[in-house]
């Protein structure tokens, strides 16, 4: 009886040996994915965040912005304290917004034909 348990356990070995095996090219399939895929994606996403940081923390007074909401306005102070803006929309309205809250600066059309 103790030869049959070792010989099953033998055959329990070359049956665990041939799924890895099996394993293998989804293992290299993920392996191109993650450098090929996901890396450069990740990269991407690292770089445009450090280029928002900088853009929220280079704001200053008389910057012309788009909000996300999509509304247009004119920097008139920068509260670094609460981390605010004041946004002058209309001649005598003026709101106050999260700094977070600024999508982009508003660019010129001169500006957008110079850059082409």
């Amino acid at each position: 009886m103790n030869i049959n348990s070792n010989l099953g356990s033998l055959a329990f070995l070359q049956n665990a040996g041939g799924g890895l095996i099996g394993l293998l090219p989804f293992i290299l399939i993920f392996v191109i994915f993650y450098f090929l895929l996901i890396r450069p994606q990740q990269r991407k996403q690292r770089l445009a965040q450090q280029e928002r940081e900088a853009l929220l923390k280079a704001l200053k007074p008389g910057d012309k912005v788009i909000t996300t909401g999509g509304i247009y306005g004119t920097i008139v102070a920068v509260r670094d304290k609460d981390d605010t803006v004041q946004l002058r929309i209309a001649q005598s309205v003026s709101v106050e917004a999260e700094r977070s809250a600024i999508a982009r600066l508003q660019t010129s059309d001169k500006e957008v034909e110079a850059s082409k």
